[in-house]
């Protein structure tokens, strides 16, 4: 079990996963932090139980690092630790598009790479991240990981193959539900409903939907099918959301998403 951490880049994916860690630490003893911009990692050390440390010393010192740089900074992140990285030093990447086959290049395939894909809702614990391990991860590198991202939310493992897959679902995810919810509000508003009390009555009433279909297991369309009486307002307002293609919407944004998932991927 890896007993040091480090984290390069102290954006807000960096900061939540700090956060999630703050309670057990996942099992690691110390969690080391570094980012270009010092004024971060120092404003991390203050809120949290980290220790902030140059590019060098946290390639030395490390078990396991997480990579929470940008995409194209991936690559120059890897090259600073070159000649510090020490074997089995676990390598965790959370940018987008990056394959495993560019890091293990990049780093002369010395070292275990695991993929991760988050998204959003691991800011307030509720996040779901997807996992793929790449040629010298080991079942124990990868529990590692989960361990890391359950304090965030579910972690589920996949084949790498279906990462573009994940990104255009449950990383684009929650913009699709942003959208929809303003947009449900908005239309609250417009038949005269109070801006507050539109807000939580959607916002209720989305995350109360949302927890029956989990608890209940069923299809959607059953529960659906429960609110929807026979000539009542539940179903005439059904049938204008299907003329305006509503599901046709949800299908092309996805692939959209999906496709431009591959192209970033293809230009690594």
């Amino acid at each position: 079990m890896p007993t040091c951490l480090g984290i390069i880049g102290c954006g807000k994916m960096a900061n939540a996963i700090v956060k999630g860690l703050s309670a057990d630490k996942a099992g690691f003893q110390d969690i080391l932090v570094t980012d270009v911009n010092q004024d971060k990692a120092l404003t991390f050390s203050r809120e949290y139980e980290v220790k902030v440390v140059d590019y060098e010393t946290l390639w030395k010192e490390c078990d396991a690092v997480i990579l929470a740089v940008k995409p194209y900074q991936i690559k120059e992140v890897l090259n600073l630790g070159r000649g510090q990285w020490h074997p089995g030093e676990l390598i965790i990447s959370i940018a987008a598009g990056i394959k495993l086959v560019s890091m293990e290049t990049a780093t002369d395939n010395l070292l275990p790479i695991i993929r991760v894909m988050p998204n959003t809702p691991c800011l307030v614990g509720q996040g779901i991240a997807a996992v793929a391990a790449g040629n010298k991860a080991t079942d124990d590198d990868v529990d590692v990981v989960m361990r890391i991202f359950n304090s965030l939310g579910t972690t589920i493992k996949i084949d790498e193959k279906y990462m573009d897959a994940v990104t255009a679902v449950s990383g684009s995810g929650p913009a699709y539900v942003f959208l929809v919810v303003e947009s449900f509000i908005n239309a609250a508003l417009q038949i005269g409903l109070d801006v507050n009390i539109a807000r939580e009555l959607v916002i209720k009433t989305m995350k109360g939907s949302l927890e029956m279909l989990e608890q209940s297991g069923e299809h959607p369309a059953v529960l659906r099918q429960d609110v929807s009486s026979p000539g009542g307002t539940t179903i005439a307002g059904i049938r204008k959301l299907e003329e305006n293609g509503v599901r046709k919407a949800f299908f092309d944004a996805v692939e959209m998403a999906y496709n431009r998932s591959i192209e970033l991927s293809s230009d690594d």
